[in-house]
């Protein structure tokens, strides 16, 4: 079985086709795009489609990034691999970036707790604790620094640190602690091997952990007619 795994979740545009049963990672397309996922993502994957010389019907499974991450991004990847495993009439399967920056830290400093941090913006991040084995440890969060500090303090054991906000986490400790990636969402292999191995349930949605930042508009509000 071929499974397309898709992340837009952050500034990347990412594509990967994995063959699930020889473990061989098929096709890679990454790239940084900042913006504009919706206009790049169909080329990208018709890159990785070429370049694993499979067509799209020969997909059997679909795994996509959920965020925490871009709005925009994260809503762009989820309907996307939405539609196609409509189409294709086969399973899709969501994967957080906090758990494929996980995935990739285990790959690069293996036997050690991680703390998958992403920099959410306005003095917050997205954060959650993961055990030496790759379990979650603790839900996915929205939090603060201080708060993410005294955590660390009060669970007493060494973390290796994954994602955007490895640095701020950093900056504030006495010793810092090892920083196995810096980016802000994890590998696309990562988002394919991960959802090699989950089970398909309901499909997936996106994870947001804060609401959005919006505004009403000054000067557009229509007055209340009233009726006599």
């Amino acid at each position: 079985m071929k499974l397309l795994a898709l992340d837009t979740a952050a500034n990347l545009c990412s594509v990967a086709i994995l063959g699930v049963e020889t473990g061989t990672l098929l096709a890679k397309v990454s790239e940084d795009i900042g913006k504009g996922h919706a206009e790049r993502l169909m080329a990208v994957i018709e890159e990785a489609l070429e370049q694993s010389k499979i067509a799209i019907a020969d997909i059997g499974k679909i795994a996509v990034s959920v965020g925490p991450g871009s709005f925009t991004g994260v809503r762009v990847g989820v309907s996307t691999a939405r539609g196609f495993a409509l189409a294709l009439k086969c399973p899709v399967v969501g994967v957080s970036t906090l758990q494929a920056l996980a995935y990739d830290a285990a790959k690069r400093i293996p036997g050690k707790a991680i703390l998958s941090i992403i920099d959410a913006r306005r003095d917050e991040l997205y954060a959650q604790f993961f055990n030496e084995d790759g379990s979650a440890e603790s839900e996915p969060m929205v939090t603060t620094l201080p708060l993410i500090l005294a955590q660390l303090a009060e669970r007493g054991h060494i973390y290796v640190l994954a994602g955007s906000g490895a640095h701020l986490v950093n900056e504030k400790l006495g010793q810092p602690l090892d920083v196995a990636v810096s980016t802000a969402t994890g590998s696309i292999e990562a988002v394919a091997r991960l959802g090699a191995i989950q089970v398909a349930d309901d499909a997936p949605r996106p994870l947001y952990l804060r609401g959005l930042d919006v505004k009403p508009q000054q000067g557009f509000v229509l007055k209340r007619k009233v009726v006599e």
